[in-house]
């Protein structure tokens, strides 16, 4: 039989690799980060070459370390699943995943019983906190953000294409003073998502009014409060058309007729290492075949 390396410094490499922190995958395996990294130089030395590109803060994996991940790793979690198996001591798979609360509550959460039907052992915890891209690897596994594009470093697939368009409580296009042309916003307050600060400057260069001035801008953390600020007349959000139709709220509707396409889209992301994690992949599979495709 061939010799092999110490399973410990393959499991310490693979855990490295995944969270691309020492402090991170020390903490996974409960070990202090000098000892987890002499088990990972170790391997190294078996190998007889580098695995990682070593930053300040951060270990990133080369061209030799992405290979041997790619190799091992989906042996590793068949491994620790007989394992599992074997002991009856299997246990949840769990996806830490940052999220926007609005896509979460209109595009996710309805769709989970389906996910948890078909992957009982694979438990999906949701991280509504701001930054999910910057804390992929500390704290979450897999995010999904609203953006222009994302980091060319990181593994994306791109979950839609939406329009923006400005949406409104009905009273507002109905009442005594209706608005009916986009000139009619320059006595407006409008409403901006800070992951989406350049939607209103776009949709005015689309439609040939550049210089177009509100009377106000009022920037939100949270999309759904934009709906309900909208909802209530008190001023017009600048948001996707798949908000206006998640909401199905029969106070709001869109305003003018104009077909923009959005600079901004809903993105998966996580660290290309990541998806060798049995969890992120099987919710990165899932989330495309049912989620993205029922949408499309």
């Amino acid at each position: 039989m061939r010799r092999l390396p110490p399973l410990t410094a393959v499991e310490a490499f693979v855990q490295v690799a995944r969270l691309g922190s020492v402090k991170a995958a020390a903490e996974e395996l409960a070990l202090s980060s000098p000892a987890l990294s002499r088990r990972v130089q170790a391997l190294e030395r078996f190998i007889g070459k580098p695995l990682f590109e070593r930053r300040h803060q951060a270990m990133l994996l080369n061209g030799d370390g992405e290979l041997l991940l790619a190799r091992i790793a989906p042996a590793i979690d068949a491994l620790a699943l007989a394992i599992e198996a074997t002991t009856g001591e299997a246990e949840l798979l769990r996806l830490r995943l940052a999220v926007l609360p609005l896509f979460a509550s209109q595009q996710l959460i309805p769709h989970l019983p389906a996910l948890r039907d078909l992957h009982p052992d694979l438990h999906v915890e949701l991280d509504t906190g701001p930054h999910g891209l910057a804390r992929l690897g500390e704290g979450v596994d897999a995010a999904i953000v609203l953006a222009r594009e994302v980091d060319p470093t990181l593994y994306c697939y791109r979950l839609d294409r939406n329009r923006v368009m400005p949406i409104l409580a009905r009273s507002l296009v109905e009442g005594r003073y209706p608005i009916t042309k986009p000139e009619h916003l320059a006595k407006m307050t409008i409403f901006l998502h800070r992951d989406m600060p350049d939607t209103f400057d776009h949709w005015r260069e689309a439609i040939g009014l550049p210089e177009l001035e509100p009377a106000a801008i009022d920037y939100f953390d949270s999309g759904q409060l934009m709906l309900d600020a909208a909802g209530q007349g008190l001023g017009v959000a600048f948001m996707l058309e798949g908000h206006l139709t998640g909401a199905h709220d029969e106070r709001l509707t869109r305003l003018f007729d104009h077909e923009i396409e959005s600079p901004y889209n809903y993105w998966f992301a996580c660290r290309r290492s990541a998806l060798s994690n049995r969890a992120v992949k099987l919710f990165h599979d899932w989330l495309i075949e049912t989620v993205v495709k029922q949408e499309e």
